[in-house]
């Protein structure tokens, strides 16, 4: 007998100063059964980092990418199905990223292990070339830290400003720097 995923429901007050998103968002999620609270937790903040304040272009979504290789952590789809943004969490192969960069709008990563530089190091020579792309690390102690606000049910107030990230769950506070290891230079 398989084991199921284990659902978990957020509640996430968000206050994005730098992009000027103000929300409240009530999302499910189901957690495969060999996902780690850490790898949630990043999804969660994946979430709020991308997330709009309207629905416009397309509503940001989890996906089911542990259960189907063919999906991302989360992707925004616009009103006819396509697929704008897609958002992995973790470390996808180089072949992954090609393939994926070259039916999206944007494509973003967020790497949170310990072995991010290592990963990196040996892909960047070859990705450089995309322009869709962007690549963030969220250093593993705090994304560590961020595992230990993860419950069953949960409330957390997310604040960013000037690029730090604070999320709050009432109780402990957990403040991530996420660090930008590649994106797109902008049109002179």
């Amino acid at each position: 007998m398989a084991i199921k995923a284990t659902v978990y429901k957020a509640h996430i007050q968000l206050s994005d100063l730098d992009r000027n998103v103000y929300s409240n968002h009530a999302v499910t999620i189901a957690r495969h059964p060999s996902e780690t609270d850490e790898r949630l937790l990043v999804r969660l903040l994946a979430f709020a980092l991308n997330t709009t304040e309207s629905d416009d272009v397309g509503r940001l979504e989890f996906a089911k990418d542990m259960w189907e290789p063919d999906e991302p952590s989360l992707w925004q789809k616009d009103h006819t199905g396509r697929v704008s943004h897609w958002i992995e969490v973790g470390q996808p192969d180089e072949k992954r990223i090609l393939r994926t960069s070259a039916r999206v709008e944007r494509l973003t990563i967020y790497s949170f292990s310990s072995s991010t530089p290592i990963w990196w190091r040996d892909l960047e020579p070859r990705l450089t070339r995309i322009q869709n792309l962007s690549v963030w690390r969220i250093p593993s102690e705090q994304s560590q830290a961020l595992a230990a606000l993860a419950q069953r049910t949960m409330q957390l107030q997310v604040t960013v400003q000037d690029g730090g990230i604070w999320v709050d769950d009432g109780t402990r506070s957990v403040e991530v720097t996420p660090q930008c290891l590649f994106k797109p230079r902008q049109a002179p």
